[in-house]
């Protein structure tokens, strides 16, 4: 077949459109001579094109699209003087696209070489393809910037470039294209500002300069005056002011506007409602304020309508206006402080909708009856709002629900039995409710239920054994319940689990050994039960398990050795169990520290410091310690005693004549059972200026040596301050049941009526603050992740490694202290909170330091574990930044560190981040700039707005370990 039809001297077509051809082209194609339609469109056509296709001097039209070619296209294509069109769409072809000056191809009116992996620069001399009318090049890795005088191209319809790493600006000089009708330059590196020139081009119909991040400055309003225009695409960009709502505005074709995810502000044009055929209009995740329009009905073709993410108000008065809109299927106008009750009238909405979405919007009531109206509905979500009363049991009415998110509402009663009936329900989410009563058990005849998410309720009873037994599962989360009884042996039907928590429940009895079938298993959470007996063997056959937390039950015997083999296993925690023998040391326990074992008095081992260290059991090992003591120590030891004893005469003389040499030494807890006002006097020499480290709001610091030359940090509040006063009962209640290698080590106090004093280690390196504000201090990348990891170890002992959990409440660089290791410890717990075991948060009219306090902290005195999470993300990218949350520069522009942070780069984090963390002779690595990036987002992570919606410490600790051991350690 390939041989044969290239001899014959008049062919003039070959068009084998559409056949399942294999093969190649062979170089025979150049005899054919005369051909002047070269077509093998959507075939498996493979190999180069040959470059015997340049012989094909009457050649008009070629069409290769939607093969599997390679190689480069062929320079000599270009000098076919009576080429019009080349179409080589949708393969992988690569090499730079080429036109020499001797091309003669200048009638070519389609070049369309989209989806390749074309690379190079758009050639600079593309004016000479003077009739051009198509230039589709999208899907590339083309690079470089379009050439300046692009409008050269004066008989151009369509030019897209989307989706390549083309940067630069836009050029002016595609306003003088009076043809042009689509205009395509989306996903690309594109910068500057959208040119005014654009609103000439009075034919245009689709433009589409999305996914850019960061092209800046205002839409310009001629372009809302394009009658022809029937899609604007504008998204993922960084564009500012307001939408255009000039009187002129006139878009009667317009079918799609997206202008999300930008930084416009204002309101919602009233005049978009005069583009009838509005079919798509996203304005998402922008600044966008005032009401809802509620003429929005007047759109009848209107299928989406995306609004989430705004400041948009109106107590959802735009809903009964929805109710005109017939065809709607994406309504989305969550995240906007909409307020007000929800309306019956949502049930009037169109039966077309497939996703409902006003979540995190403020709004309160009952979820109406009327939900059950919306039958096409796929995906409800309502979580993060006041919602009360029951689950309405009409939602079983919808039939084609995948996805219900009702979470973080104040929804009470039972789940009722309806639920079941939505058999294609993947993602049913209830947590953080009031709900109650038991799990129903046909929520296990939900075969297609992947995602089931109960924590934070008053649930109670036993578990349903028919959910233990869905084989699809792969998320089941029912922590923070009442749910009492066992864990079935048949556990290992729940073959596809990934996650799996049920943890401060009531679960007793023994952990089944079948969890090691659980191959897929990444996270397991029983802590906070009543299980006992031992750790299943069994749990070496979790290959998947990356957490692993067991603690707070009632667990005995030995920790097996085998998890050691678990490699991808990151973290495990079986403190305040009844476990005994020694830690393993391999693997996941290598990195381990005390808060994995804390509570277990029967432990031992030699890799973690505060644990003691095994006692030898194998009798050859004794016999042969028996041997050695006998022959070698034994001597050793009455040698060192008499020299010791010659020593300690010589000391003892040398101290009765007052030369001895004190040697600095800091003294374990306790060592001090008590020191007097007149002792403390002494070791600062009466309070001398000289020995003043610091002075604070509370009290002064001093530098002091103790009667035994001990070198100590001495805290003296200042008595005269009540508040202060009563801090020094909270500090004091607080060290008494904390110790940690990241805290502040306090070694005793005084109290009298003279003075409140504590008595603290000392820090010869200072504040973590000195170190980022001093100029004679310096802090590399690596030192700053291991403060920070320092910090979030101590502030996760605090939260998740005692019984009570604690609040520091002041998390700030001044109360970081770097010991003369450069190991950071938190100090200061002046205003912290005991929380009590059945709390997880408390009210305080006792506030921290402005620039690091949670907005609930603020406004409404709650004291939260979170709230600590809050403070250390600030302090994270403030150690970052080296920019203070109260910085002027952050402030005058009404922002807070973390949005100023995210509106401030310009494609890169080395754009914010402090000049000095690196030297001028580093090198900035790729995985540097990643490690800060990967930074930036945990801190933006711990200061979400919402409390609920934070990381925890624990997940804190992992992710900086992740990033210490990933992009510094190498």
């Amino acid at each position: 077949m390939w041989k044969g039809p290239w001899y014959v001297p008049e062919l003039r077509v070959f068009d084998l459109t559409n056949n399942s051809l294999t093969g190649i082209i062979p170089p025979s194609v150049g005899n054919a001579t005369k051909l002047m339609n070269f077509s093998l469109y959507g075939n498996r056509v493979s190999g180069n094109i040959p470059r015997e296709v340049g012989n094909l001097s009457q050649l008009a039209d070629l069409y290769l699209t939607d093969n599997q070619l390679t190689g480069s296209i062929p320079a000599a294509l270009f000098n076919i003087s009576s080429l019009l069109s080349i179409h080589l769409g949708n393969n992988s072809l690569s090499g730079p696209l080429l036109l020499d000056k001797g091309n003669t191809v200048s009638n070519l009116e389609v070049l369309s070489i989209y989806m390749n992996q074309i690379s190079g620069c758009i050639p600079s001399n593309i004016c000479q393809l003077t009739e051009l009318k198509t230039l589709c090049l999208t899907f590339n890795n083309i690079s470089g910037e379009i050439p300046r005088n692009v409008g050269c191209l004066a008989k151009l319809e369509d030019f897209c470039i989307g989706r390549n790493a083309i940067s630069g600006t836009i050029p002016a000089s595609l306003g003088n294209i009076s043809t042009l009708q689509h205009l395509d330059c989306s996903r690309c590196r594109i910068v500057g500002q959208v040119p005014q020139e654009l609103g000439k081009l009075s034919n245009l119909r689709r433009l589409i300069i999305g996914q850019n991040y960061n092209l800046i400055g205002q839409i310009p309003e001629a372009i809302f005056n394009i009658s022809s225009l029937d899609t604007i695409g504008f998204e993922l960009n960084n564009l500012s002011g307001r939408i255009p709502a000039t009187t002129g505005l006139h878009l009667p074709n317009l079918k799609e506007l997206d202008l999300a995810a930008n930084q416009l502000e204002g309101e919602i044009p009233l005049f978009i409602t005069n583009a009838s055929k509005l079919e798509m209009l996203s304005l998402s995740n922008n600044f966008l304020t005032g009401a809802i329009p509620t003429n929005f009905g007047n759109l009848r073709e209107l299928r989406a309508l995306l609004l989430h993410h705004n400041q948009l108000t109106n107590e959802l008065r735009f809903v009964n206006s929805l109710a005109g809109c017939r065809v709607l299927r994406y309504l989305q106008v969550g995240a906007n402080p909409l307020n007000g009750v929800l309306p019956n009238s949502i049930g009037n909405l169109s039966s077309t909708i497939v996703n409902l979405n006003i979540a995190d919007a403020h709004i309160k009531g009952l979820i109406p009856t009327t939900i059950g109206n919306i039958s096409s509905l796929m995906s409800l979500e309502f979580e993060g709002n006041n919602l009360a009363g029951n689950i309405p049991s009409e939602i079983g009415k919808l039939k084609q629900l995948q996805g219900m998110i009702l979470q973080n509402n104040k929804l009470q009663g039972h789940i009722p039995d309806s639920v079941c009936h939505l058999s294609n329900l993947v993602l049913l989410v209830l947590a953080g409710n009031e709900l109650s009563g038991s799990i129903p058990e046909c929520l296990g005849n939900l075969s297609m239920l992947q995602y089931l998410v109960l924590g934070s309720n008053n649930f109670s009873s036993k578990f349903p054994l028919s959910l233990w037994k869905m084989s699809g599962l792969l998320y089941l989360n029912v922590k923070q319940n009442s749910i009492e009884g066992e864990v079935p042996s048949d556990i290992g039907g729940l073959k596809a689990i990934v996650e799996l928590y049920l943890s401060s429940n009531h679960f007793s009895g023994m952990i089944p050994t079948r969890f090691g079938e659980l191959q897929n298993l990444q996270s397991l959470d029983l802590s906070n039960n009543s299980f006992f007996g031992q750790i299943p063997l069994s749990f070496a056959n979790l290959i998947s398990l990356e957490f692993l937390n067991l603690s707070l039950n009632a667990l005995s015997g030995t920790i097996p050795k085998s998890l050691e083999k678990l490699s991808y296993l990151k973290s495990i925690n079986v403190s305040f169990n009844g476990l005994e023998g020694e830690i393993p040391s391999d693997g996941v326990f290598a990195n381990s520290t005390l808060q994995s074992f804390l509570g277990n008095k029967g432990l031992c081992g030699a890799h973690i410091l505060e644990i003691p260290a095994c006692a030898i059991t194998n009798p050859g090992q004794q016999s042969k310690l028996k041997e050695i003591v006998l022959k070698i120590v034994t001597p050793v030891v009455i040698s060192f005693f008499m020299i010791f004893l010659l020593v300690s005469i010589w000391i003892m003389k040398r101290q009765k004549k007052g030369k001895s040499k004190d040697v600095e030494k800091v003294p374990e807890i306790g060592t001090y059972q008590f020191v007097s006002y007149h002792e403390i006097q002494r070791a600062t020499n009466n309070f001398d200026e000289s020995n003043l480290i610091g002075v604070g709001s509370s009290g002064s610091v001093y530098k002091g040596t103790l009667s035994g030359g001990n070198v100590v940090a001495i805290k003296v509040l200042d008595l005269e301050n009540e508040q202060v006063c009563r801090r020094f009962d909270t500090e004091c209640e607080v060290m008494r049941n904390v110790r940690h290698g990241n805290l502040v080590p306090v070694i005793t106090t005084c109290s009298s009526d003279y003075i409140r004093a504590f008595v603290l280690r000392y820090m010869p390196n200072g504040s973590l603050e000195n170190w980022l504000y001093r100029e004679d201090c310096h802090l590399n990348l690596h030192q700053r992740v291991a403060v920070m990891l320092d910090v979030a170890m101590a502030i996760e002992y605090l939260h998740h490694g005692n019984v009570t959990p604690i609040v520091h409440c002041d998390l700030k660089p001044a109360n970081v202290l770097l010991d003369e290791d450069m190991v950071a410890r938190v100090g200061d717990f002046g205003i912290s909170k005991i929380l009590a075991i059945s709390k997880s948060m408390a009210y305080t009219e006792t506030l921290g330091t402005l620039g690091y306090i949670a907005p609930e902290y603020g406004s409404e005195g709650i004291v939260s574990a979170s709230g600590d999470v809050y403070s250390y993300g600030i302090m994270l990218m403030e150690v970052l930044t080296k920019r203070r949350p109260t910085d002027e520069e952050i402030c005058n522009e009404n922002l807070d560190l973390r949005k100023w942070i995210t509106q401030s780069f310009s494609g890169t984090m080395m754009d914010v981040v402090d000049a000095n963390l690196f030297s001028e002779e580093e090198q900035i690595t790729s995985q540097s700039e990643i490690c800060i990036a990967s930074m930036i987002e945990l801190g933006l992570d711990c200061t979400k707005e919402m409390p609920e919606s934070r990381i925890t410490m624990k997940e804190v600790v992992k992710r900086l370990n992740k990033i210490k051991n990933t992009f510094l350690e190498t």
